[in-house]
């Protein structure tokens, strides 16, 4: 007999059915088990208490920009990325069985969620908009509390889940709407099963410091630059304890076993005041 497939333990933000769920799913299959927290700060500490074999994270929108909050947990969480993953998010308007399109008077979902629907929205003038803490779980309240008006504005996974119904498809606004989700996993803990069919190219994800001086960060750059990696990612974030010095994330094309790469790393590193490799995936 095969030897069994090890089911991995994944924690993520929100209720069963949101984005970082499905997220899960692409990560490691549909027979993971998944963990559910209130906080992105529970996710990544359930990771380093062992609790959980991974955590999956949001880190940018299309639309919306990056997740800052989860930028910072990197840095604060000692975890490394291992995989990356891009969900298109397509938002339904959801009902309990039984309630048609014309009886709803009440929406709920997270404020982004609405936000990305507000044509749908101001062609149904009707329809109170009313902000919830997560769009799955805007879902299981509406299911849960028997609400005959109301409908939740979340993903098709979440419908099935709580045995709701989808009234109207792909609601939302612009159709280019995608979220970024990295997967994290310990620094000590052995590599998971990850399925990376059609994968080619590799990705580098770091974070440094420079001294807050003229020319810093373009000598900085010029470590990749004078070896052409491109780079697909800069974010900066407040440095905490030194007001108006940052931090800057980056993300480039290629692995930390070439040997481009480790040169321009070890440049940096000389000019950096601190330099931390967060992960290095296939893509």
């Amino acid at each position: 007999m095969p030897p069994k497939t090890r089911l991995h333990r994944a924690a993520f933000q929100g209720e069963l059915g949101a984005f970082s769920h499905e997220a899960a799913l692409r990560f490691l299959g549909r027979n993971c088990v998944v963990q559910p927290c209130q906080r992105f700060e529970e996710v990544f500490a359930a990771l380093q208490d062992g609790k959980v074999d991974a955590a999956v994270i949001p880190i940018e929108n299309t639309l919306h920009g990056s997740v800052h909050e989860n930028y910072d947990h990197l840095l604060q969480f000692d975890h490394t990325i291992i995989a990356e993953t891009n969900v298109r998010i397509v938002h339904n308007l959801i009902a309990p069985p039984g309630v048609g399109y014309k009886a709803i008077r009440r929406v709920f979902s997270h404020p982004v969620a609405l936000n990305q629907c507000l044509r749908f929205l101001a062609e149904n003038p009707a329809m109170e908009r009313v902000p919830f803490y997560d769009t799955a779980g805007s879902v299981k309240m509406v299911m849960e509390q028997g609400l005959t008006d109301a409908a939740a504005i979340a993903s098709a996974v979440s419908a099935g889940i709580y045995g709701a119904r989808i009234l109207r498809r792909s609601i939302e606004d612009d159709r280019q709407n995608f979220t970024r989700f990295f997967l994290l996993r310990r620094n000590n803990q052995r590599p998971l099963q990850l399925d990376e069919t059609g994968k080619k190219g590799w990705k580098t994800s770091l974070v440094f410091t420079t001294r807050n001086q003229a020319g810093s960060l373009f000598k900085a750059l010029s470590a990749f630059a004078l070896r052409d990696l491109s780079l697909t990612k800069i974010e900066s974030r407040p440095l905490r304890g030194k007001p108006w010095e940052y931090l800057f994330y980056v993300d480039l094309l290629g692995s930390v076993e070439e040997q481009r790469v480790q040169r321009a790393l070890g440049h940096l590193q000389e000019l950096a005041d601190m330099l931390r490799v967060l992960g290095c995936y296939r893509v």
